[in-house]
This record gives structure tokens, C-alpha cells and sequence, in this order.
């Protein structure tokens, strides 16, 4: 809904820049909702705390860092911008513990 938005509603009122911006804050969250999503059916087939820190850092990812760009775009206050990378940070973490999760029940199935 927000990609529709942006491409209906906001396309007149942002810069082409600034509707990149959005467009990129939209693009991850997309992403990192897909991978919570996953989060949320593999702990419910097999819990662990590595899969909840995963949707935990993923979710705050989404918060941080396409909340700052939509906060950005619409704007324009610059002061988002340094949020932006902390967003980024989280869906690094996220990543590093589903990966870790991935791991431990491989070895556990051994």
C-alpha cells in the first residue's frame, strides 16, 4: 500500500530524490515483513531464541530504518537521515541471528 501511495499520491509532491527515498524505505520494509513473517512460522514450528532475537532485531530494522526514510521523504528534515543507518545495523543482526538459528538446528538434526 505504501508503493502505491508513493507512486499515486506522492509522486507530485516529492522531489525525485526524496521519492527514491521513500520508494527505498518501502522496498525493505516489504523485505524484512516477508522474513518476519518467516520468523513467526518457524518459531511456531520450531522455537528458539535465535529465531525470536531475528523478528525482534527485524522488526526494530523496519522501525529504524524505513521509518527515518518515510519520516525523511515526507519531511524533510534531515535529522532522520542519521536514524537511518541504526535500521540498517538491525536487519544486519537479524540476519546474523536467523543464520545462527539456521545453524543450531542443523546441528541439531545431526
Amino acid at each position: 500500500m505504501l508503493g502505491a501511495f508513493a507512486a499515486h499520491g506522492l509522486k507530485a509532491q516529492l522531489s525525485p530524490y526524496l521519492l527514491d527515498v521513500f520508494k527505498t524505505g518501502v522496498q525493505y520494509q516489504g523485505l524484512h515483513s516477508v522474513a518476519l513473517i518467516g520468523c513467526g512460522l518457524w518459531a511456531r514450528i520450531l522455537p528458539s531464541k535465535a529465531v525470536s532475537y531475528a523478528a525482534l532485531f527485524f522488526g526494530a530494522g523496519i522501525v529504524c530504518f524505513s521509518g527515518s526514510l518515510y519520516a525523511l521523504a515526507l519531511t524533510g528534515i534531515k535529522w532522520f537521515g542519521p536514524i537511518t543507518p541504526l535500521g540498517g545495523f538491525c536487519f544486519i543482526f537479524g540476519w546474523v541471528a536467523l543464520t545462527v538459528a539456521a545453524w543450531r538446528s542443523a546441528e541439531g538434526s545431526k
